[in-house]
């Protein structure tokens, strides 16, 4: 309502027709710009909600509602990124695009290996089967695929986290952790 105010002469402020008029117009603008902002996030993959899956149907990728959506997204972007010739830089892309953290992609030739090493985030990422099948698809035939984790090591955590911070720590972080049933 303001905001239309605003846009208006001074000597409308005191008709209360005006006051009336501009209160349910206002509604109706407000209504408006909050559909085109939402309508906005949608047209991007990165913010999108409702159009998960009308991305992964453009992009023939098997659609999970089950997924999260981060990970579904994940996969989206990281397709939209893996098109086109394939290079170091367009594997580290679409690695990244799941991952969210720094990743280093490097070619070991001689044995015909791209090697994929995870620096930023600790253990195995929960999408992993999506990368491994995103970066499948699009890389060469002839090469094979060979994935490095970090995992937090004891000089990392001894005498320098506290026994609390410690056992909050999610056991996957640590090499060979798994869930203790």
């Amino acid at each position: 309502m303001e905001r239309l105010r605003n846009y208006l002469p001074e000597y409308y402020d005191e008709i209360v027709e005006f006051d009336a008029l501009t209160a349910t117009e206002g509604m109706e603008f407000d209504g408006l710009y909050s559909d085109i902002e939402r309508l906005l996030n949608e047209s991007y993959p990165e913010s999108s909600t409702i159009f998960l899956d009308r991305y992964e149907r453009d992009l023939q990728i098997p659609i999970d509602p089950t997924k999260p959506a981060n990970q579904r997204r994940s996969v989206i972007i990281s397709k939209m990124r893996g098109s086109g010739k394939v290079s170091g830089s367009m594997l580290k892309n679409v690695a990244q695009a799941y991952d969210g953290g720094t990743v280093n992609v490097a070619v070991d030739v001689p044995h015909y290996t791209i090697v994929i090493t995870f620096i930023d985030s600790l253990g195995i990422p929960p999408n992993l089967d999506d990368l491994k099948q995103a970066l499948e698809d699009i890389k060469p035939a002839h090469m094979k695929l060979e994935y490095k984790f970090r995992y937090l090591l004891i000089r990392e955590i001894h005498n320098v986290l506290t026994l609390n911070q410690i056992q909050e720590i999610k056991l996957s972080n640590f090499a060979g952790g798994a869930a203790i049933v």
